[in-house]
């Protein structure tokens, strides 16, 4: 019997490692992926005529502002009034009438000074992975300045690369080394790389595609 239970023991063992293997290994192969491509200074983006914003809720969990939100539109400011972008594709959730990420984002943008006629809305924007491809296969953008936390741009500039997408990141501002951060910058993010490689290997699609659209 200890013998039994010493082997099952062992292969939970086993598996364990096998799955934390896996796990960072996706962490930090996209980290090195995307290391060349992402940005933090604007001086340093190259010009593209496009930039997407990826979707957040303004507010936050518990009830207050979500700066993930805040700091993605300081970003979209910034570099709209250095020229770095002219128009910004704002792709985000929309599943029901009453949440509606990318009508709030253009809200927001449009009280910075960012014209109505410069910004264009994805309402089906679900995942990074539907925001992206959608980028190209509805919006036919294949040049294109990804705009989110650091963490997020290195996942969806990798997504890009293999959707044929010459993408840069340009990284807003992240919240600072707080819980909220461990949770979705780093445990939450190591998940999110690893179904990443799942859906590039199984040739997940977006929900929804649909029409070519104008920008």
């Amino acid at each position: 019997m200890r013998k039994v239970l010493k082997n099952i023991l062992l292969s939970v063992l086993v598996i364990f490692l096998l799955i934390a293997v896996v796990v960072l290994g996706a962490y930090f192969s996209v980290e090195y992926m995307s290391k060349d491509k992402l940005f933090t200074s604007v001086k340093d983006v190259p010009y593209r005529r496009v930039g997407l914003v990826l979707g957040t809720n303004p507010i936050g969990p518990n009830g207050n502002m979500n700066f993930y939100f805040k700091y993605r539109i300081d970003a979209c400011e910034v570099l709209y009034k250095a020229g770095k972008i002219s128009k910004i594709l704002v792709s985000g959730d929309n599943h029901i009438k009453e949440y509606d990420e990318p009508q709030s984002m253009k809200d927001a943008l449009m009280q910075r000074g960012i014209p109505a006629e410069d910004i264009v809305l994805d309402y089906a924007g679900f995942r990074t992975l539907d925001s992206v491809v959608r980028s190209k296969e509805v919006f036919g953008q294949t040049n294109l300045t990804i705009i989110s936390q650091g963490f997020h741009n290195a996942r969806a500039v990798c997504l890009a690369m293999n959707n044929d997408i010459d993408a840069v990141g340009f990284n807003a501002k992240d919240i600072g080394k707080t819980r909220t951060y461990y949770i979705y910058g780093v445990v939450r993010e190591m998940f999110a790389r690893t179904k990443m490689y799942l859906d590039i290997i199984f040739n997940k699609q977006p929900k929804f595609l649909g029409d070519k659209i104008e920008v």
